[in-house]
């Protein structure tokens, strides 16, 4: 089988030459670099092992700051994205954020922290931190929203560029509606789910309607729409940061580890760890050309 290994930059390291023949020398009859973007990103097709491939590339460079993956050459370009939202569509935890506005942000994020590494379940870990939130008006959502959350670099590009060769994109989040549906409509995602918070005389209850959305509801979700949209299981991309994003990564043709916690980027397919959301497309081998804003 023919693959195809893709070297991709980033601001602070331009992807030279020097890394290009350096992953080049370590493969297994390796064809000529084709450049995807100048100083950014580049495809190298060969012959041979995947795994031992990309483990040599990645020796080969060493410490310097390029990702890197390695996947067959053939159906690189997906027709569905499932993408995580908080540090992965925009570069925020919401829930952080309002916890923020009560002075509680480092109490809650610990626990953000522990259930995206998978040291605790998600579910009532969620639960835990929008109990705290009890009290907080719907104006303060609004406040982090309008004052705090803002979109990961790349990501407009990504769900632009997709949709405009008319595949489809959906936001799958562990997190809330009221920010989904903001960020999808923001972004152009054609669809969104998320978790539901509940309001009494428009303040947080510390509830959050059930069943709560975690990792079988995105792995439900990319499911779904594919059998919906009548795709295989290659022509799928997923990309999340956290441990209840791992099923949907697992499932996906393609399951990208998004500057993840260590247990998602062990496990996925694929990982970028240095470089924004335009990588998801030079994965998928588009040129720069082709980019849309």
């Amino acid at each position: 089988m023919t693959y195809v290994l893709t070297l991709i930059g980033n601001k602070a390291t331009p992807l030279a030459s020097a890394h290009v023949e350096a992953a080049r020398a370590a493969l297994p009859a390796p064809g000529p670099a084709r450049w995807l973007a100048e100083a950014m990103a580049c495809d190298i097709h060969f012959d041979g092992d995947a795994k031992t491939a990309e483990a040599a590339a990645r020796a080969a460079l060493k410490d310097a700051k390029i990702d890197l993956a390695v996947q067959p050459a053939e159906g690189r370009r997906k027709r569905l994205l499932i993408a995580d939202m908080d540090s992965t569509i925009i570069q925020q935890e919401c829930i952080d954020e309002l916890a923020a506005e009560i002075g509680i942000k480092k109490q809650i994020s610990e626990i953000t922290e522990r259930a995206m590494r998978g040291e605790i379940e998600f579910e009532p870990a969620l639960r835990e931190r929008v109990g705290l939130l009890k009290g907080l008006p719907l104006e303060a959502l609004e406040k982090v929203y309008r004052e705090r959350i803002t979109v990961m670099p790349g990501a407009k590009a990504l769900v632009a560029t997709m949709r405009a060769d008319g595949h489809a994109c959906a936001l799958v989040s562990g997190g809330f509606t009221f920010f989904t549906e903001r960020v999808a409509h923001a972004v152009g995602f054609n669809t969104n789910q998320a978790n539901r918070l509940i309001f009494a005389d428009g303040k947080l209850t510390g509830g959050v309607a059930e069943p709560i959305l975690g990792r079988q509801a995105k792995l439900d979700a990319l499911i779904h729409l594919r059998e919906e949209l009548g795709l295989k299981r290659h022509e799928t991309l997923a990309v999340g940061d956290g441990a209840n994003d791992l099923a949907m990564i697992g499932e996906a043709g393609l399951g990208v580890a998004y500057h993840a916690k260590p247990v998602v980027a062990e496990a996925a397919g694929a990982r970028i760890d240095h470089g924004d959301l335009t990588a998801l497309l030079y994965l998928q081998g588009y040129r720069e050309d082709e980019i849309r804003d």
